[in-house]
């Protein structure tokens, strides 16, 4: 893909523009509002990573400018503000996700490759396998329309499960993303959580959505609209 990446952090412009590279992507860097508004004009990007806080022109003029003219390219904002109204703010504006500084490199990639499979039509504040609704920004899970309850931990495994819909999530990548641990061959951890994720979603729904493919990991089942795969994770 072709990346933008407005940032006026140089620590954190080259860290983004270093592994976006390494990922095998072309990647434009721009440090101030009006340089990002002309890279946007003249180039055909397939995704934008937006700084809120920019001289001269901020990410949320930015993003109602590009949308204000017709320009689709899904937009992540990148935020150092964690106020529920400054998301909502920048999503209004056009921006399709948001990622809150400090983040890890590998949560920036799957939110990249989740938004470049729906092409930035549908925003991701909320996401959908089935009749699973997850809220991110006021992290309630509905299925059928119906709340369900889970704990933080089963909140952090469905999202993740949710963003990689329909691939098979490995046990080791489960333990590194959601739990921040290297794989320890003795712990049942991941097993456990999942089995009782697995139940709330099976009661809430009628259906075995959370399968368990047996030698390799687990898969979330989703459908065409949900940009599935058969990749590993």
């Amino acid at each position: 893909m072709k990346i933008l990446v407005v940032e006026d952090d140089s620590k954190v412009a080259g860290f983004i523009d270093h592994g976006l590279k390494e990922e095998g992507h072309v990647v434009d860097v721009a440090s101030e509002g009006d340089e990002a508004t002309m890279l946007a004009h003249v180039n055909d990007y397939d995704m934008i990573l937006l700084d809120v806080v920019l001289p001269k022109k901020n990410g949320f003029q930015i993003a109602t400018e590009l949308r204000r003219e017709g320009r689709k390219t899904p937009i992540i904002m990148l935020t150092s503000r964690d106020a529920v109204e400054d998301v909502v703010r920048g999503l209004d504006a056009g921006a399709d996700d948001y990622l809150a500084k400090p983040f890890r490199f590998d949560e920036l990639l799957a939110r990249i490759r989740a938004l470049h499979r729906r092409g930035g039509a549908e925003r991701l504040e909320v996401l959908r396998v089935g009749t699973i609704a997850l809220d991110r920004l006021h992290h309630v899970i509905s299925a059928a329309g119906r709340p369900v309850e889970l704990t933080a931990k089963e909140f952090q495994l469905l999202e993740y499960f949710m963003l990689h819909a329909g691939e098979i999530v490995r046990r080791t990548t489960l333990l590194e993303k959601v739990w921040d641990m290297h794989f320890d061959p003795g712990s049942n951890v991941v097993d456990v959580h999942v089995g009782n994720l697995r139940r709330k979603l099976t009661q809430a729904t009628g259906e075995a959505l959370l399968q368990t493919v047996r030698g390799v990991g687990f898969r979330l089942g989703g459908s065409a609209k949900d940009g599935t795969s058969t990749s590993l994770h």
